[in-house]
């Protein structure tokens, strides 16, 4: 494992601050650990037709993945959950069989999806397959309908499957997921939710969690921070964290090869001489290891120091970006604004500073959707884009860093680039280029997503 902790001081709203990048990422040589995990697969009235065939096939790219040290489930449900397949080792004939019945997967009526995961992670933690960590990955849209249905009893469920061991992991599928479930479900385990509306779109997202579920070296990572000379100290990212005595520590989950885990902590300064204890422990081959990181201090315009402060306004943007679109959903249109306000200047922040590994050209098209909901005045925004908001927000709030794909691999050629909004005060964007395209003024269009 390789551990680096960056520090960067900077001027902000309420004083001097410090921003504190702790990163974990597996060494390219490091073996990575057998898998245990059930798949779960909603088969409801809701997922019958594109939804249901994109479950299957994701389904299908992970078992063609595994080895015959791997162990995998499935359960299936509608109105009621089975465990069709028990947890097994791989192999040919496993596999073979398991491959089998996907392919003759119905769909049926009623979504017990409360009673699904508590059948689908007792299943799996059940089993012992030495070195390997019990996971649970969800393909579904994520509207119950048999059972619980609270948003309130998923937190519990979420909580309680993390605490027994279980690591939750989810994909949202279709247009009509309920993304605050798949939050609550997910979010105690420390790996957020993938969503995928088309068929586009599905060999990126089961590509992504391929390799974070298949290429596993460390699990249960944990990062502890004892600040000296701050007023306070927070954790930016949302894994669960909590203090521990005069220290603050965040549960990062596991590590994988291609997919390592970083967390951003931000402290306001008390006093001028400042200093920053950082420890990393994870489990590794059934041994808990803890190791001193040593805490480098970064120029703020380094290209480190970029980076830092790039993962700090990337997060603003994303919290600003679901602030407006609830508050559309709400009709509350001066809030609405305000937050829009506040994510195009996250975005020109990440323009500006330039960093390569967290490219502002990605949010574009979703601030765009964004300001064309505010600017009509929309009683009522797109579900979908309210949806999409949130599953960004998960998926970087909770630090899911993978490799980006090529266009070419991603089955077509890259999507048209819109240009950026114009900076929030009126002024003019900076000169330059961002990933090929010009910097240009926002032009407001008509045109539907």
């Amino acid at each position: 494992m390789k551990q680096t902790a960056w520090a960067v001081e900077r001027d902000a709203e309420g004083g001097r601050e410090v921003l504190l990048l702790v990163t974990l990422e597996a060494e390219a040589e490091t073996p990575r650990a057998p898998v245990a995990v059930n798949l779960v697969i909603d088969r409801s009235a809701s997922m019958r037709g594109a939804p249901l065939a994109a479950a299957v096939e994701a389904a299908r790219a992970l078992v063609e993945r595994a080895g015959p040290k791997d162990y995998v489930g499935l359960l299936t449900f509608d109105a009621d959950a089975e465990q069709v397949l028990p947890v097994r080792a791989m192999e040919a004939s496993a596999k073979a069989s398991f491959l089998k019945t996907l392919s003759r997967l119905e769909s049926g009526e009623g979504t017990a999806l409360h009673e699904a995961v508590e059948q689908g992670a007792e299943a799996v933690r059940r089993v012992l397959v030495p070195g390997a960590r019990p996971q649970l990955l969800m393909l579904t849209d994520g509207e119950p309908s048999v059972g619980p249905t609270a948003l309130g009893e998923f937190k519990v469920l979420g909580q309680r499957v993390h605490d027994s061991g279980v690591a939750l992991h989810a994909l949202g599928l279709g247009r009509h997921y309920l993304p605050e479930i798949l939050e609550a479900l997910t979010g105690p385990s420390g790996t957020g939710f993938t969503h995928v509306d088309d068929a586009e779109g599905l060999p990126l997202a089961v590509g992504a969690l391929g390799a974070e579920l298949f290429g596993e070296v460390v699990a249960d990572a944990r990062v502890y921070v004892l600040p000296t000379g701050f007023a306070d100290l927070r954790c930016r990212h949302r894994y669960p964290s909590r203090v521990e005595g005069d220290a603050m520590s965040a549960a990062l989950g596991a590590v994988s090869h291609a997919f390592p885990r970083r967390v951003l902590f931000a402290g306001v300064l008390e006093k001028g001489d400042w200093n920053l204890t950082v420890t990393a422990s994870y489990t590794e081959n059934n041994d808990t290891r803890r190791l001193s990181v040593p805490v480098t201090r970064l120029l703020p315009d380094s290209d480190e120091g970029r980076f830092v402060r790039a993962v700090s306004a990337e997060l603003e943007l994303v919290s600003h970006e679901a602030a407006a679109w609830k508050a559309l959903s709400r009709r509350q249109q001066d809030a609405a604004e305000r937050a829009l306000e506040g994510a195009d200047k996250g975005l020109y922040k990440l323009a500006r500073l330039g960093s390569a590994d967290i490219p502002a050209q990605r949010h574009v098209d979703r601030i765009a959707d964004l300001r064309r909901a505010v600017e009509r005045r929309a009683a009522q925004p797109s579900a979908l884009g309210v949806r999409r908001a949130q599953s960004e927000v998960s998926r970087i709030t909770m630090s899911r860093i993978g490799p980006a794909l090529p266009a070419a691999a991603q089955g077509g050629p890259p999507p048209a680039r819109a240009a950026l909004p114009a900076v929030a005060n009126g002024g003019a964007p900076p000169a330059g280029t961002l990933d090929g395209a010009a910097l240009l003024p926002w032009k407001t269009g008509n045109s539907e997503s």
